[in-house]
Order: structure tokens, then sequence, then C-alpha cells
């Protein structure tokens, strides 16, 4: 007698999402969080790269953290943007011109791309290499980032929608006040009336 192996996986998001009604005209605008020039992929991407020529530890570690918790902020938009468009019926999508044109190219799978349709682009992020630059570059992506959830916010009115994007959005606004710490803590160890004028990464 064969027994076979049952295969159980269980993934905790960093908030929980159980949509039940999909809503075809809602995933085409979170879907810009995902692959939009302020979602969730180039901000990791964004973190993720600068990290490497910061020049203090303080610096790579906050890089390092806030763009890992970026890809667990990916993750949960793929997931909004999945249940929101499962189980749709052609009369539904076509009701839905902004969703139908999406259809067309990637049915209903979860594709990197603006609520405007540009697919992702890397050209929407920075990496300098320099220490000044990248963090008011962070600042800048956290605010834009915070004012399209604020947008999305405007524009939705299922609660099983409007919590999780609030809970993404309150982190967009904890993020931005780290990179301000961050930035705080470069222009403390340097020439407070010359800090503007070197690369601490790189000139010595």
């Amino acid at each position: 007698m064969c027994i076979r192996d049952r295969f159980s996986y269980i993934k905790k998001l960093q908030y929980p999402i159980n949509i039940k009604h999909p809503d075809p005209k809602a995933a085409a605008i979170i879907i810009s969080q995902y692959g939009g020039p302020h979602g969730e992929l180039g901000a990791s991407l964004r973190y993720l790269s600068q990290r490497y020529s910061m020049p203090y530890p303080e610096l790579k570690g906050l890089l390092t953290d806030i763009g890992v918790e970026e890809l667990g902020h990916l993750e949960m938009i793929g997931t909004m943007v999945h249940q929101l468009t499962r189980n749709l019926t052609e009369d539904e999508i076509e009701k839905n011109p902004n969703f139908m044109a999406y259809f067309v190219d990637h049915t209903a799978g979860v594709y990197p791309t603006a609520a405007s349709g540009a697919p992702w682009n890397a050209a929407s992020i920075a990496v300098t290499g320099d220490t000044i630059g990248d963090l008011n570059e962070d600042l800048a992506a956290e605010q834009k980032a915070r004012v399209t959830y604020d947008n999305i916010l405007r524009l939705v009115d299922d609660p099983d929608i409007i919590e999780p994007i609030k809970f993404l959005r309150e982190r967009e606004i904890v993020h931005y006040q780290r990179f301000g710490e961050g930035l705080r803590l470069v222009t403390d160890k340097l020439d407070s009336k010359n800090y503007y004028a070197c690369n601490p990464s790189f000139d010595k």
C-alpha cells in the first residue's frame, strides 16, 4: 500500500489579506504598487542595491531591513491583485476596459506594471553611489509611495482592500522617518557646512 506524502504550506503575510469580492477595476489601479514608478518592486530593488555603497554599518542595516520589508509589501500587493481577479467571468472583464487591456496580455496573472499600463522599468529608481544623494532619493520615494496609497484609498470602498492599503501607507511613513534619521546620522558624522560637497561613500 502506497501512502502519499501530504504537502502543507502556510504562508503568513505581513498583514492578512482576505478579499471576498472580485473587483477588476480595483485590481487595475492597485497593480501600480506592484510594478508602477512608485511601487514596491522598485522600492525593494532600490534599497537592496544602494546598501552596498553605504559607508556606515547603520545605513547598510537600515537599507537591508527596509528593502526586505518592501519585498513583503510586494507580496501583499500581488496577493491583493490575485484575489481581486480570481474566478472572473468574461462579462465582468468586458465591463472594465482598463483591466480588459491587461487581461489580453496577462490573463489573470500578476505582472509588474503601472496603472497606466506601462511595464516596470528600472529607470524609475536611482542608485548613485552617493550617500546623500541616495538617501534623499529614498525620502522622496517613500513620500511618493505614500501619495500613491492615498490616491488608491480615494478610489476604493471595500474594507477588505482598504485595511491592508492603510497598513502599507503607514509603513511608508515609518520608512520616511527612518531614512530621515539615516540622513541626520550622515550629516552628524560629516562637516555640517560641507557635507553636500563630497561623497562619503567614495571620497576619503
